[in-house]
């Protein structure tokens, strides 16, 4: 009896002492899981290790790193995560090797994206520029905190001041920022706040600039009149994401993603067709970064009124414009450039509107080639011995 007795305490000694390790190590050990015995085969290692399969495509050297951004905006008293808690978050990053005299370009992803989106593009623009991609807070490899704004303001801030604070961390001034869809929402809302930062914006098919009249269309009052359209508005106003339903189909949801790229930017696509590597490596990411924590995502319908109609319309703010703006928009891209043309009316500063052909929304994905052409003639200025004597490149038009 005495020996099953000490046999029995040492046992459990031996499992308390365990305890406090599996403690300390329960996000290593949730990660060490198999994929296949959880719902959601993915995490934030699954994120970052994806991404860098997607770059091994990229020729470029590059540098990843985690930026900390503090625990939220210096003497604020909301946090980036509204949290009495004083834990650092993290921008995910990478910085392309390049010339020493070559100009700093920042890029910006949109809604539901992540930076290794611009895979296609990392090689060409970094001949030219020093180029830096981030995740923004709340999406791709970056910290995820809990998303609780409650107004478009506040959400407007989480995005803005986070990047602030990214920029003060990497101590850049005087470079140019381009952001893509709603990444050029904020790259927009960033210049109008901090414009002594940038010396150009490039907004590539930017949300926020359609006009308010489209919003009151027929067409689309008779949508929203719809059995269709009144359950798409609910789930908009009740802020169900696509993200949702991909963490919904736990194990299916990889599949699901995969059949999207493909259609996507394979049979669907409106330029040139990813290869069955890109295609394969571009879905891996994707859905690591889209079935993660909801965070970013969750700013959908703050920011935006159903149909995607900005709540604080760039449009509004166009005459406080400060920074030479370029818009690149692909032919097929199903955001309205008119808006831009509209802005540009009341714009104090230098403003052009590209558009480039065989390309949708991802135009640069869609269209590489005349992507980068687009993004050289903005950036003539900087890059070029006889920005003056520059024509737009062949193919591409002004809008």
């Amino acid at each position: 009896m005495n020996l099953l007795r000490l046999r029995l305490s040492s046992r459990m000694a031996q499992e308390s002492s365990n305890s406090a390790t599996a403690t300390a190590t329960v996000a290593k050990t949730r990660s060490l899981w198999p994929s296949v015995l959880r719902w959601i085969p993915s995490s934030t290692d699954h994120i970052i290790a994806s991404e860098k399969r997607l770059l091994s495509l990229v020729k470029t050297p590059y540098v990843q790193e985690q930026v900390n951004i503090g625990s939220g905006p210096p003497g604020s008293k909301i946090r980036w995560f509204r949290s009495t808690s004083n834990e650092p978050r993290f921008i995910n990053t990478v910085t392309f090797n390049s010339k020493d005299d070559s100009p700093t370009l920042v890029m910006v992803h949109g809604y539901g994206a992540s930076e290794g989106l611009f895979f296609r593009n990392f090689d060409a623009l970094a001949s030219r520029f020093r180029v830096i991609a981030i995740d923004q807070l709340g999406w791709g490899g970056s910290s995820r905190p809990d998303f609780t704004c409650k107004s478009t303001e506040e959400t407007e801030a989480w995005f803005i001041d986070s990047f602030e604070e990214w920029r003060k961390a990497k101590n850049l001034s005087n470079f140019i920022l381009l952001g893509h869809s709603f990444g050029g929402y904020v790259a927009a809302k960033y210049a109008l706040k901090h414009p002594e930062h940038i010396k150009h914006l490039i907004l590539v098919g930017p949300a926020g600039f359609t006009p308010e009249s489209d919003a009151a269309s027929e067409r689309f009052t008779q949508f929203t009149a719809t059995w269709k359209g009144a359950v798409l508005k609910h789930l908009w106003e009740s802020n169900f994401t696509p993200m949702k339903l991909i963490r919904g189909l736990g194990p299916w949801g990889p599949n699901l993603v995969k059949k999207y790229t493909s259609a996507r930017f394979g049979s669907y696509s409106t330029g040139t067709v990813l290869t069955d590597e890109e295609s394969r490596l571009l879905s891996d990411y994707f859905y690591h970064t889209l079935a993660a924590k909801a965070s970013g995502e969750l700013c959908l319908k703050y920011i935006f009124a159903f149909g995607a109609f900005a709540r604080m319309p760039l449009l509004r703010r166009a005459s406080d414009w400060k920074v030479p703006t370029t818009f690149i928009y692909g032919h097929e891209d199903w955001m309205n450039y008119q808006g831009a043309q509209e802005a540009r009316k009341h714009m104090k500063v230098p403003c052009e509107i590209i558009r480039v052909p065989q390309g949708g929304h991802f135009v640069f994905i869609d269209n590489p080639n005349d992507f980068h052409s687009a993004v050289f003639h903005a950036c003539r200025r900087f890059i070029s011995p006889e920005p003056d004597n520059e024509s737009l490149p062949e193919g591409l038009t002004s809008a």
